[in-house]
């Protein structure tokens, strides 16, 4: 049943795969741009809407730079390769929640001459294989000879996301689970919805996770230990821009590089982006943060 309905899923989600969702901000939810900022220039941020690490920075970081007086565009993706090509291209400026060192390796080598590393904002960010609390097992080695529990299915995401290349070329062949498991592939939301339902019948289920993400503590899931190491080391969370960024923008850049967020930090924007306030008040999100963490980095613009 769970494969059926995912399979639907992936095949509106592959149509679209590709597709530039763009989104425009006029800053006026914020009041804080004005005709100074086309002196300034305009940013275009490009960020995964369903990857909830980039959701949240693209808006502070949108909130921070109208308030230092540039234009801010934010356009939507839906794949990591699209957006590294259109930040190597010059058709975005910047992807704000970038996990290059580890789960993005691959594309950094197609397309890291043409980027600008701005700054790692958060330390320790890692993949994982995750299982809700209930579930009778405790490590990934535990997964063979058990797929009945799961149906055959490790439940994951986005095709084109580094996360499920590490587990299709990494994980699978260490743990020898080829034969017993398919990675079902189709987009987050699809993942979540999956997950839900089978925590409210406390069916067992397996899904590709990674931390930080909002769902880890929401769902009570349990990271599996990864003794053969298969999901990679932790790495850093960055700030992308094209190759020229701190030329072209270089007030955006210094605010930029003075953004570093501990996990409280992280933890409590992320929860009041996609759950306090949630989709379409993401600006007001942010403002509500930033009145409750005037201190959260150096750089930091308040008023």
């Amino acid at each position: 049943m769970r494969n059926r309905k995912l399979t639907g899923i992936l095949a509106l989600g592959a149509a679209a795969t590709l597709a530039l969702a763009g989104c425009t901000s006029d800053g006026g939810d914020n009041g804080t741009a004005d005709a100074g900022s086309e002196e300034m220039g305009t940013i275009t941020l490009g960020f995964l809407p369903s990857w909830t690490d980039g959701l949240s920075t693209a808006y502070l970081l949108e909130n921070q730079l109208e308030k230092l007086g540039y234009t801010v565009e934010m356009q939507e993706l839906t794949e990591a390769g699209p957006l590294y090509a259109g930040l190597a291209q010059g058709d975005v400026d910047m992807y704000p929640s970038a996990w290059p060192e580890v789960t993005h390796a691959s594309y950094m080598e197609e397309y890291g001459d043409s980027i600008e590393d701005i700054g790692a904002y958060y330390e320790g960010a890692v993949l994982t294989i995750a299982v809700p609390d209930y579930v009778d097992i405790t490590s990934i080695e535990d997964l063979k000879g058990n797929a009945d529990m799961f149906g055959g299915e490790i439940v994951g995401i986005e095709p084109g996301a580094g996360l499920t290349g590490v587990t299709q070329d990494s994980m699978i062949p260490a743990y020898e689970l080829g034969d017993e498991y398919t990675l079902l592939t189709s987009s987050t939301a699809a993942m979540l919805t999956e997950l839900e339902n089978a925590i409210a019948a406390e069916d067992d289920i397996v899904v590709t996770s990674w931390r930080p993400f909002w769902a880890n503590d929401a769902y009570n899931l349990r990271d599996l230990e990864d003794p053969r190491g298969a999901m990679g080391e932790p790495e850093a969370l960055h700030f992308l821009g094209t190759s020229d960024f701190s030329e072209r923008f270089p007030e955006a850049a210094e605010l930029i590089a003075g953004i570093q967020l501990d996990d409280a930090q992280y933890a409590s924007l992320e929860d009041m982006v996609v759950n306090e306030y949630g989709q379409g008040q993401e600006a007001e999100a942010v403002e509500a943060w930033i009145e409750a963490n005037p201190d959260a980095f150096s750089t930091l613009i308040a008023d």
